[in-house]
């Protein structure tokens, strides 16, 4: 039986103990950093990642070309999967069987696809099946847009269930209808609420439409990945990646930082594994 006084020791015993694992776990960290610091060959890994005259060399095109063109691309799949996301989601809400259906089993087909399936089924498969051509404008937006929106429709769809029933109550004594309440009261409550998330998927777009470059791009419609992978042919040195990486990164990282901003201001929803959810 344990006494009194072998307690405080036991505690004692067990602090001493973490103590030492965290030790040792430092202790393994920084032998690695050594041996890491003196096996690698450092002159190889500074041609190789941060050759700044091939960085140089980048610029202003990778701004003024494939930064602007990313934006452009992502901007495009956004604001019609949005517009779309809000289409299936009120029609998933629908008390019409059909419009539920349709609803369902588009956005578990493009929850399930993956968008570079899509990509060239719009890029190869409709112009050769239906010799219909788009842009690549357009074929980013419908590409991007067709996967983001079944992923938006369901946090949009969690958003207007998480507001109260009793505002939608409240609007309906005032004898506002069901197409007002959902405008005007809804909404307005509900996006509150989904900010959050739909800045991930945001964030999602703008890494997703790195595959608009295997439909091949003119020269001034290069985005970040295919204007990185150009300039890895041309200069031999992975320099230009890590270039198109930072250039990705000065997007997402602003994002992440309003997403958290958002999340701890508005809170958020979570959707089915899968999707946006925050």
């Amino acid at each position: 039986m344990t006494t009194d006084t072998e307690r405080p020791r036991a505690r004692m015993g067990r602090r001493q103990r973490a103590r030492l694992n965290r030790g040792i776990q430092y202790a393994v960290l920084i032998v690695v950093a050594l041996v890491a610091a003196v096996v690698a060959d450092w002159n190889s890994i500074a041609r190789a990642f941060f050759n700044v005259d091939v960085a140089v060399a980048q610029f202003p095109e990778v701004i003024t070309t494939a930064l602007v063109n990313t934006i452009i691309y992502t901007a495009l799949g956004f604001g019609f999967g949005l517009g779309l996301g809000i289409l299936l989601a009120l029609m998933k809400m629908s008390p019409v069987g059909p419009y539920r259906w349709i609803a369902t089993a588009y956005i578990e087909l493009f929850r399930g696809l993956p968008a570079l399936l899509v990509f060239i089924a719009l890029g190869f498969g409709v112009p050769i099946a239906f010799q219909l051509r788009f842009d690549i404008y357009s074929t980013a937006m419908l590409a991007l847009g067709l996967v983001g929106a079944a992923y938006m429709a369901e946090t949009i769809r969690a958003g207007v269930q998480a507001v109260p029933r009793g505002q939608v109550e409240a609007a309906r004594s005032l004898g506002m209808s069901t197409t007002r309440t959902m405008i005007t009261v809804v909404m307005p409550q509900a996006f509150r609420i989904i900010l959050p998330p739909l800045t991930n998927e945001l964030i999602l777009l703008t890494k997703d439409s790195s595959l608009i470059y295997l439909l091949g791009l003119a020269g001034n419609q290069y985005e970040l990945a295919k204007f990185g992978r150009a300039a890895l042919n041309e200069y031999a040195s992975l320099t230009p990646l890590l270039v198109a990486g930072l250039c990705y990164l000065i997007i997402t990282i602003p994002l992440s930082r309003v997403s958290d901003l958002l999340e701890r201001r508005y809170g958020g929803v979570r959707t089915k594994a899968g999707g946006a959810g925050a």
